[in-house]
């Protein structure tokens, strides 16, 4: 594989975990600040929002070969 495609493959695992890191704080935000309209529902809101961050995170330190 030549090297332009490691390299466009990297930027968009970094791009893309960036973005599902924005999404994940957002959601994690207007789920905490809303939990009481929320009800019964907050807390898997909050999870997921959390898997979104984690799985954002992975994203952005591991190292594409």
């Amino acid at each position: 594989m030549s090297e332009e495609g490691v390299f466009g493959i990297t930027a968009a695992e970094k791009f893309f975990g960036l973005i599902l890191i924005i999404v994940g704080a957002l959601t994690l935000y207007f789920t905490l600040t809303s939990a009481q309209a929320l009800s019964i529902y907050a807390g898997l809101f909050g999870f997921l929002s959390f898997i979104i961050l984690a799985v954002g995170f992975f994203l952005l330190i591991t190292k594409a070969d």
